[in-house]
């Protein structure tokens, strides 16, 4: 597992070879805030949410400060996606650093 920061993936999220992004978060956090462009899947409906996820990557797992991405990410490469990576810090590192209007808890 790779590990992006906010910045980066801010940066990336605006190319043509965007990744796939994955909030694990439970949906009363997604209701706080999220990426628009995040599918999510909660880490409590994994694995039987498996088929929803992106069976190849680049895909980029997001969570609210990097624990839960990290542990999924983990599970992602142990069941065969290549190129996944965690957002360092989470969602609470991308208001700190690149969006500093989204809200926080």
């Amino acid at each position: 597992m790779q590990r992006i920061g906010p910045s980066a993936l801010r940066d990336w999220l605006t190319g043509d070879d965007a990744p796939a992004l994955i909030d694990v978060r439970e949906p009363w956090e997604a209701a706080i805030c999220e990426l628009p462009q995040a599918r999510q899947v909660p880490m409590s409906a994994l694995p039987s949410a498996s088929s929803e996820l992106p069976s190849e990557g680049p895909v980029v797992v997001i969570c609210h400060v990097g624990m839960r991405s990290a542990m999924v990410a983990q599970w992602l490469e142990a069941s065969g996606v290549s190129d996944v990576y965690n957002l360092a810090g989470g969602l609470d590192a991308w208001a700190r650093e690149v969006d500093p209007e989204m809200a926080t808890y």
